[in-house]
């Protein structure tokens, strides 16, 4: 049972998870939170005013503890909080790139450790959050973690060397059609119809073009050629291409 959680790093990733639980009413009572920027903690506290502001002692002190920290800083910081963490605490990374393997040993051989790549639906219980456990974390603690999130969504236990692949899919993929979809939202609206009804359509058509694409038997190029009008298919290889060069240069900077 995790008495305390805390958070190293108060960014967007903490936002999407407190906020997660609190939509869900299931937010945990003791939440930490330690960033170098005041101002990032305030703002947390602010949406979220359970949160305690933390020092960096005080975090890695927690049962559980979320490292929410870009890659570069990542290491550093473990290496700050060697032997603070209790003995039968867990780390959970929620940074791609830096492998387990890496963080035990900045951490000088603590090895009760989970990375974990949340997005960004998880703030409305609709994430795709895989997991990959430590040899060293025992099933308890395993269920204990999986417990905790299943509020913010989905967390398929997976290989950790396909967790990069995950962070460019699924992490980052509402960041490459998100824009598109409220773009044609806000058209829909220009067109006549009011934001509730706007709304519906879009989100219908989306969850059933993913079903189509993903969720049927239907090939992808019948799927794909069952509208006889595409607006946007003069612009379809380009768009390709955009995809295939800036998704590429994402997975080789993270394995890399």
């Amino acid at each position: 049972m995790f008495n305390s959680i805390s958070f190293i790093g108060s960014g967007r990733v903490a936002h999407i998870m407190l906020g997660g639980w609190q939509r869900a009413n299931a937010s945990p009572r003791n939440i930490l939170v330690y960033d170098t920027n005041a101002m990032a903690v305030s703002a947390l506290q602010t949406e979220f005013p359970s949160v305690k502001s933390a020092t960096l002692d005080e975090a890695a002190a927690a049962d559980l503890v979320f490292a929410a920290l870009h890659p570069p800083m990542m290491g550093e910081t473990m290496e700050k909080i060697a032997g603070k963490l209790k003995t039968d605490a867990v780390l959970c990374s929620l940074s791609p790139k830096v492998k387990l393997a890496a963080l035990k040993e900045k951490l000088g051989g603590f090895g009760r450790l989970v990375r974990m790549n949340p997005n960004s639906p998880s703030i409305v219980g609709e994430g795709y959050n895989p997991v990959a456990f430590a040899d060293g974390l025992p099933v308890v603690a395993r269920e204990q973690l999986l417990a905790l999130v299943k509020p913010l969504g989905q967390s398929p236990q997976v290989a950790e060397h396909l967790l990069e692949t995950y962070a460019v899919i699924s992490a980052m993929g509402p960041t490459y059609f998100g824009f598109q979809f409220a773009e044609v939202a806000t058209l829909a609206k220009s067109f006549g119809l009011d934001d509730a009804a706007a709304r519906q359509a879009l989100r219908a058509m989306l969850i059933g073009t993913a079903d189509l694409l993903f969720a049927s038997d239907v090939p992808p190029e019948i799927a794909l050629d069952l509208v006889p009008v595409r607006p946007m298919a003069e612009h379809e290889s380009e768009i390709r291409q955009m995809l295939q060069k800036q998704l590429g240069g994402i997975y080789a900077k993270l394995t890399t």
